[in-house]
């Protein structure tokens, strides 16, 4: 089966679409640094959260690990700018930069969360 120059054209565009999503995707993540978000998480988010983001302080409080990191970026900016309110969160993350929040949400996105439920 021959392809006609309007599927050869059609599949290369698709091709380069499907390309450069996953450069942008991947870019968001690469932006990111592992030490200086285990350093932060370690500063800001393991009294609660224990220090790789399996230990949570209360039942109440949010395991980290293993969370998309999509999740976690935009839930960090969302208690930062006040679009979600929590007693504990909403001070804990304003003083964050844009740079710390990539870093830390980076950080606990890669650590192993709950396999089992206990």
């Amino acid at each position: 089966m021959t392809m006609t120059m309007f599927g050869r054209t059609l599949y290369a565009g698709v091709c380069i679409l499907s390309a450069a999503c996953t450069l942008m995707l991947s870019g968001t993540a690469v932006a990111a640094d592992y030490d200086a978000g285990q350093k932060k998480a370690k500063e800001v988010c393991a009294a609660c959260h224990g220090e790789d983001g399996n230990k949570p302080l209360t039942p109440e409080t949010p395991r980290l690990a293993g969370q998309y990191y999509e999740y976690l970026e935009h839930s960090l900016k969302a208690y930062r700018s006040g679009a979600r309110e929590n007693p504990m969160m909403s001070p804990m993350a304003q003083p964050l930069s844009d740079k710390d929040i990539k870093d830390v949400a980076w950080y606990f996105s890669k650590q192993h969360g709950l396999i089992e439920k206990y």
